[in-house]
């Protein structure tokens, strides 16, 4: 795709934007950042690469060249599944899975104390 980008009176200069590499287009990739240890990874945005090591290395030049992260995670767009907040409905609420507590449960006679 190309765009026409007025640059003075009567001229015109061509930018060309792809994400194409050697006719195949490149993916998205999520990157997640961990500010210091001991802290979860942060979805912090996203980019297209052509690899993994690509798009690890631009991720790394793009969203931590302040030192901002220790470290970094890219993940291809299409392989990261979420749960929706909507869908909670589905399912069951812990509270209410009293096989998970033990007082849902009798100790029989014969076991004596536990």
């Amino acid at each position: 795709m190309s765009y026409d980008v007025p640059v003075a009176p009567g001229e015109k200069a061509e930018i060309e934007e792809t994400t194409e590499l050697s006719g195949e287009s490149w993916p998205m990739w999520e990157v997640f950042v961990r500010a210091r240890r001991g802290i979860s990874h942060v979805h912090i945005g996203s980019l297209h690469a052509a690899d993994a090591e690509t798009a690890l290395e631009n991720a790394r030049d793009v969203y931590t060249r302040r030192g901002e992260g220790v470290s970094v995670w890219v993940v291809r767009s299409s392989e990261v599944h979420a749960f929706e907040p909507e869908a909670a409905a589905d399912y069951v609420e812990a509270n209410e899975k009293v096989y998970r507590l033990a007082t849902a449960y009798e100790i029989p006679e014969e076991v004596g104390q536990m």
